[in-house]
């Protein structure tokens, strides 16, 4: 069982940056790939970025490849989210999620077993 919780999100201006924290519980957080993931009210949750178990390998949706950067840190038990150069369109509310143990880094939300409870990103024009 992992219970992860976010932090980090806020109103930002266009241009500006935010980092956003999922900070997860359990001994084995090291054995599960990671993801973040954002939903607007009234769409579906999309996929952002993803990370395996090890940190070694990383995954981007193509609108934010070069913006975001999603990383890791097993000694704390937390995965950040980088998001630089925020546009208006990046507004919404931002999940951390974990997968199985050992098991693959995806871009699917149904292989994700575990999720925060999510935190507002609010980018102003």
């Amino acid at each position: 069982q992992v219970q992860l919780v976010e932090s980090g999100g806020g109103l930002v201006q266009a241009g500006g940056s935010l980092r956003l924290s999922c900070a997860a519980s359990g001994r084995t957080f090291d054995m599960y790939p990671l993801g973040w993931f954002r939903q607007v009210p009234g769409k579906e949750r999309d996929f952002v970025a993803a990370i395996n178990w090890s940190g070694g390998s990383t995954y981007y949706a193509d609108s934010m490849k070069g913006r975001f950067t999603i990383s890791r840190d097993n000694a704390k038990n937390t995965v950040y989210l980088q998001m630089n150069s925020l546009k208006p369109e990046d507004t919404a509310v931002y999940y951390c999620a974990a997968g199985r143990p050992l098991g693959r880094t995806s871009y699917s939300r149904g292989d994700y077993n575990y999720w925060g409870q999510g935190t507002q990103v609010t980018v102003s024009s």
